[in-house]
């Protein structure tokens, strides 16, 4: 299972709302501090406005903020919004195993094992723990 940019985009998106906790971010500063592209930006925001994770600011001071406290929000969250499921393999995609060979199929221990340590992983870092982790290392805009 590969994260693609969309999911890495709005974790890193998520961080810079939460690093301007309390204050309106815009787009272009993330593009800008990222090297991301504002127009991607722009889509990969709109699941996030969607799920109520952050809300827009009209105006000249607006911009987006988080609509939560940084510690409310998951990376698991954050990624399963603009991923989608999380699973290693499409039958575990899921509640109910919709796979014919489910019943005899001995690699799915495997698959369960590894959806259940992503699950634990992502679920367990809080954007509140990547904000700290970001504070801790070097600004590459100030150097």
């Amino acid at each position: 299972m590969k994260i693609s940019t969309k999911g890495r985009y709005a974790l890193r998106m998520m961080i810079e709302f939460g690093l301007n906790q309390g204050k309106c971010t815009k787009i272009s500063q993330v593009a800008v501090r990222q090297g991301i592209s504002d127009k991607y930006l722009e889509q990969i925001v709109t699941p996030l406005l969607k799920a109520g994770y952050v809300r827009s600011v009209r105006g000249a001071q607006g911009g987006y903020m988080l609509t939560k406290a940084p510690e409310d929000y998951t990376v698991g969250m954050i990624l399963r919004q603009t991923e989608g499921s999380l699973s290693p393999v499409p039958c575990l995609d899921d509640e109910a195993n919709q796979c014919e060979r489910a019943g005899y199929c001995a690699a799915l221990t495997v698959w369960k094992l590894l959806k259940k340590a992503i699950d634990q992983t992502v679920d367990s870092v809080t954007l509140a723990d990547l904000i700290a982790e970001q504070r801790s290392r070097p600004d590459k805009n100030l150097m």
